[in-house]
């Protein structure tokens, strides 16, 4: 094949439910290989996209060797942020489940000379800090020992759908020796690089840069009325007066009072709250702003989010649903069947669609086309891209 051909394909690991997958798709990227450990998300990944021929292999991405990934010009990793986030030990990469992501770094090391030339990854905005940036210097180096010259950026899905989510980006591109691709410019800041980011990427020159100037990200079409679910007010789902009235007076004055000023109102409104421990007491903490939160795996009580539906003198509260939750990741045409705790875990662990699918027409599209235009025919050691033209 000519050497300039990188087809649009990818390979996806910590595949989750496969939103990383809808976000590319919607790019105009083409999925060759798929895996995860969770069975229950493979059996929603495989109810969702129907295809002829499964892609999805359920496994440990340790026991992954090179030979089992087909020829591709992405991979991608959404790897486990258990051990980099707040809610979990802050164990960072050596702990129990974060430490997954030395799998796929042993996965690209095994594929040699087949390597893809792009790589992705994706996880919590606590990465960048875990163990005071030195679990993020030591996954930035093991990508540059790789070949990869790496990008970092931050993106809040609230520039796309009603979510506040923050996740952090890394981009690798393979260059043919390890001089910094890209002269470095004296600041990085900007609306996808916080200044505690610029500050990293300035303060460790020992890490080989590439970094990519980005256009602006768009501004969000849509607030948190969008994607509510037209839910019958006989509905079940409603919680009763008591659990009401208990949840009312779980509230401080300050949060109380933004439900009172919008019960006098002669319109709806929807707020949303998560429960949270203050001084030793279960708190009701209402979001007011027409976003949700973040959405999270429902591993408690605590950890799934409220809808208050208020105005016309009546408060009513509910569970996010997960079909709402699907809306607020972009995903809204998601097919499921499961029970609504499967889908929570599934929604919560996952990417936010648009969002992948901005970078994909902004940074890798671009990317792979200059990766095409600047690649040589294959000689005297030097890798050549191998892969079927889609």
């Amino acid at each position: 094949m000519n050497h300039k051909e990188l087809p649009k394909t990818f390979a996806e690991f910590f595949a989750g439910i496969g939103l990383m997958r809808m976000g590319l798709e919607n790019a105009g990227w083409h999925l060759l290989f798929a895996n995860d450990i969770d069975p229950a998300k493979q059996s929603m990944y495989e109810e969702h996209f129907q295809d002829e021929t499964s892609h999805f292999v359920l496994g440990d991405i340790h026991a992954l060797k090179g030979r089992d990934i087909p020829d591709i010009s992405l991979a991608t990793a959404s790897f486990p942020c258990t051990d980099l986030s707040l809610a979990g030990r802050r164990e960072g990469l050596s702990g129990s489940q974060s430490s997954a992501f030395w799998g796929f770094i042993q996965v690209l090391k095994d594929m040699g000379g087949r390597r893809p030339p792009i790589v992705l990854l994706e996880n919590v905005e606590g990465f960048l800090t875990s163990h005071s940036g030195k679990d993020f210097r030591e996954a930035l180096l093991a990508l540059n020992e790789l070949g990869y010259a790496v990008d970092s950026f931050l993106i809040d899905a609230s520039r796309f759908v009603p979510q506040s989510r923050v996740r952090l980006f890394i981009v690798g591109h393979q260059t043919p020796n390890t001089a910094v691709f890209q002269e470095q410019r004296s600041f990085y800041q900007s609306e996808v690089r916080s200044e505690k980011l610029a500050n990293f990427i300035l303060l460790h020159p020992e890490i080989n840069w590439s970094v990519r100037d980005l256009p602006p990200l768009p501004r969000r079409r849509f607030d948190l009325p969008a994607i509510v679910d037209n839910t019958g007010d006989d509905s079940e789902e409603w919680w009763n007066e008591d659990r009401v009235a208990y949840f009312l007076n779980q509230t401080s004055a300050k949060h109380r009072a933004v439900i009172d000023h919008y019960l006098s109102q002669d319109f709806y409104y929807y707020l949303t709250a998560f429960r949270r421990v203050r001084n030793g007491r279960s708190m009701a903490e209402i979001r007011a702003d027409g976003v949700a939160g973040c959405l999270r795996t429902p591993k408690g009580g605590s950890a799934r989010q409220i809808l208050v539906k208020v105005g016309k003198g009546e408060v009513r509260v509910r569970f996010l649903s997960p079909r709402e939750c699907a809306k607020l990741m972009g995903a809204g045409e998601y097919q499921m069947s499961c029970s609504a705790n499967q889908a929570l875990f599934g929604f919560g662990d996952a990417v936010c669609v648009p969002v992948v699918e901005w970078i994909g027409k902004n940074y890798l599209n671009p990317l792979l086309k200059e990766l095409r235009e600047s690649l040589q025919p294959a000689s005297d050691g030097v890798r050549k891209q191998i892969s079927a033209s889609i």
